[in-house]
């Protein structure tokens, strides 16, 4: 009976000596320890820069609608001996602003002059030695068949822009996958701790039955071989501890890097694992899990693969363009009157023309296509695999859900019936119906119970948090959602 006191005071004191102590830790809630994760994370920190690169991409190619000003100049100078023509010389002052069309048509606006000079001209036509040539116009060139379109012109930017989608849903399965990680490993440690505080039951139980066997062998109660027994659970016993405790430390420091905590001080866990019985539809479940990040991320790969099909599928056609242009000209001996002829609009000029151009074979362009066709179906082959995958991770989910609650019930009565048999193996010992080592053995089958009992409650937790996991919906259960702006804050704060 004194036996039996004992073990109530003991499990009274360690409770009590378990709150003292965990004034001294960091306390954490499951939810806060959620908020760390995501936002301190250095993996998912990492992956965010993904989606802030392909906005860089996207502005990159962008720049395609970008006004270009080119200029060029040249001086040529050339020494004629012995011909009527003597020494001639030219210079060349080109340039022009030229912008790109969604339609696929290149615009641009020009300004040429030409300065030429020629020592003994005899040029009928000018009469002139010496001159200024200037002319001021527009051309543009649209392509009719190939390349012919905004789909076309704008295919690396809406590249860019679906691949940031994508990354955004793999960002989204990064975020899952961590959130589903600190909740495993914050009941994990919940686990290690509890059968920490067993461990130690276990062992100042076992320093009391050697304490009582070395007391009755004195007395002659008991033999001596009795205490060696005594010793042997307890030293086994110690070793257990100190497993324990190495384990403890072991997932204090996993959580400290999971949660990018600073220093090495000890955590403590305030949230319990879920009990009560959780109710699953399978058939919404597998609605939710069609739509997880993952099969989202490769949806968004085949519209990129669809897009470049359909414009390599273009680019198989001829490449037939309308060009049409529109100018002023000038011509005289100064620069100044070149330029009022030009102003005086009496000197018009214009021209339409049509370009033909097709590759024969066409061996290229014919092959682009046909790769990214098979781009296109070999991506919407991954996503059947993917969503049959999802049905059977959701199955197996459930069933685990199932099998997790039942179990809880199960080792809540192995627990009770390992402690009613330790009681009735303890009243037997000090009748002397039971040995030091049959009460040894019991105790250590009630530890296993306690053990089994904590491990049914966190495999349940795990079973639904493994349900949410492949369902994609433990980010909105957990209140975590990623937006398109979270990646663009990245790329607006690079100067």
């Amino acid at each position: 009976m004194r036996l039996l006191t004992f073990i109530t005071v003991l499990l009274t004191g360690i409770i009590t000596s378990s709150a003292l102590a965990a004034e001294e830790r960091l306390q954490l809630t499951l939810k806060e320890s959620i908020r760390m994760a995501v936002e301190k994370n250095l993996d998912v920190r990492a992956e965010l820069y993904n989606p802030a690169q392909f906005e860089a991409d996207v502005n990159r190619n962008k720049s395609i609608y970008d006004m270009v000003f080119n200029t060029e100049t040249t001086y040529t100078h050339s020494y004629n001996a012995g011909q009527s023509s003597g020494d001639t010389s030219s210079f060349l002052l080109d340039s022009d602003l030229t912008q790109l069309f969604w339609t696929g048509a290149t615009g641009s606006v020009f300004f040429n002059n030409l300065k030429s000079n020629n020592s003994q001209s005899n040029d009928s036509m000018t009469s002139l030695k010496d001159y200024w040539q200037s002319s001021l116009g527009v051309k543009i060139s649209q392509p009719l068949l190939k390349n012919l379109g905004r789909e076309n012109t704008e295919i690396n930017i809406n590249v860019s822009r679906l691949s940031k989608f994508a990354s955004i849903e793999h960002f989204n399965t990064t975020l899952l996958n961590t959130v589903t990680q600190v909740r495993t490993e914050y009941y994990k440690l919940y686990t290690l701790r509890e059968e920490l505080e067993v461990k130690k039951v276990s062992l100042e139980l076992a320093r009391k039955i050697l304490s009582e066997t070395k007391a009755r062998v004195a007395a002659g109660v008991l033999p001596a071989m009795e205490i060696l027994n005594a010793e042997f659970g307890l030293t086994s016993r110690e070793k257990d501890l100190i497993d324990a405790e190495k384990a403890v430390s072991d997932q204090v420091d996993v959580l400290h890097l999971l949660l990018q905590i600073p220093g090495n001080g000890d955590l403590l866990t305030l949230d319990q694992p879920r009990r009560e019985q959780y109710q699953a539809s399978e058939d919404e479940a597998l609605k939710r899990a069609m739509n997880r990040p993952a099969i989202k991320e490769q949806k968004r790969n085949l519209e990129i693969s669809e897009l470049q099909t359909r414009v390599f599928n273009n680019r198989i056609k001829p490449d037939l363009s309308i060009n049409a242009s529109a100018y002023l000209t000038g011509l005289d001996r100064t620069y100044s009157r070149d330029l009022e002829k030009i102003g005086s609009l009496d000197r018009p000029a214009w021209s339409i023309g049509l370009l033909f151009s097709y590759p024969i074979g066409n061996n290229a362009a014919e092959n682009d296509y046909r790769k990214s066709r098979l781009k296109s179906e070999q991506i919407a082959v991954q996503i059947r695999s993917l969503e049959e995958s999802a049905a059977n991770d959701v199955k197996s989910a459930i069933r685990g859900i199932t099998s997790g609650y039942k179990q809880i019930d199960v080792a809540d009565r192995g627990r009770a019936f390992a402690e009613e048999r330790l009681r009735a193996f303890i009243r037997k010992n000090e009748v002397g119906l039971a040995t030091t080592k049959d009460v040894l053995d019991v105790e250590n089958d009630l530890a296993t119970a306690k053990n089994n009992q904590i491990t049914a409650v966190v495999n349940y937790d795990n079973a639904i948090t493994r349900l949410w996991l492949v369902t994609g919906e433990l980010l909105e259960r957990e209140g975590v959602r990623m937006v398109e702006g979270d990646a663009d804050k990245l790329y607006t704060n690079i100067h």
